[in-house]
């Protein structure tokens, strides 16, 4: 999922919204540049937690990190992993009508199709939850806060085998990567061509994708609500048990 669709998630499991909270729920991605596999970016949120909890604003940074991951089952597992009886996740399953039309609009080879299909549908997804802006603004606001960010990184680097310096300027530089503002399509579609190009060398039409995450967002609809509930009920008691 994006950004402020994390954020989002977050608060509904938590109940609350701190900054903490807030960076917490988007840092696997942000670790994901520095680690080596997604396994360790996104599947060590309880070993994160345990190392933290002593500090009130640490744990409230772990628990947005759980909310997130594939290990404990956070947001991305259900999106991207595995959702009900389906053969992947939510994002996954809504993408698959959507493929054609993605190969075409992002100039992909088949073979990145369906992959590149499920980030149209998480766009989609942002561009419906990011019109509520606060989570946006605590996106920017926690990212701007040199005092939380200097505490991550000096306590997060060593459970990641990193230097505290490079973490914070990843973290740091994380803003330039993102959209923290009201969401439109062609916003989204032009910062996945940015994405498209500097992991693939592609050049996608962005009028066409502006277009496809529209249409994503519309597909979503019907049954996003009934999503986030179940995905909710789930971290929650998830976060309870650990």
């Amino acid at each position: 999922m994006y950004p402020q669709t994390h954020v989002y998630f977050a608060q509904r499991v938590c109940g609350t919204l701190s900054l903490a909270l807030a960076l917490g729920s988007i840092f696997p991605d942000i670790v994901a540049g520095l680690t080596a596999s997604r396994t360790e970016s996104h599947g060590r949120g309880k070993e994160l937690y345990e190392a933290l909890a002593g500090d009130p604003e640490l744990r409230d940074f772990a628990r947005g990190v759980i909310t997130h991951g594939v290990t404990p089952k956070g947001l991305d597992y259900y999106g991207d992993e595995k959702f009900l009886h389906y053969e992947r996740g939510y994002c996954f399953e809504k993408a698959r009508a959507l493929v054609e039309e993605t190969i075409v609009a992002c100039n992909l080879p088949p073979s990145l199709g369906w992959w590149k299909s499920h980030n149209i549908v998480e766009m989609g997804i942002e561009l419906h939850i990011g019109q509520e802006e606060r989570y946006g603004r605590a996106l920017a606001a926690a990212l701007g806060d040199r005092g939380l960010l200097a505490k991550v990184s000096s306590r997060v680097a060593a459970f990641y085998g990193l230097d505290p310096q490079l973490l914070f300027r990843r973290i740091h530089n994380f803003l330039h990567y993102i959209e923290v503002a009201r969401p439109t399509p062609e916003k989204l579609a032009a910062k996945y061509d940015v994405q498209m190009f500097s992991r693939h060398r592609i050049r996608i039409d962005v009028e066409r994708t502006a277009r496809l995450i529209t249409a994503a967002r519309e597909a979503v609809m019907p049954d996003l609500e009934d999503f986030f509930a179940y995905v909710e009920e789930r971290v929650r008691q998830g976060l309870s048990d650990i």
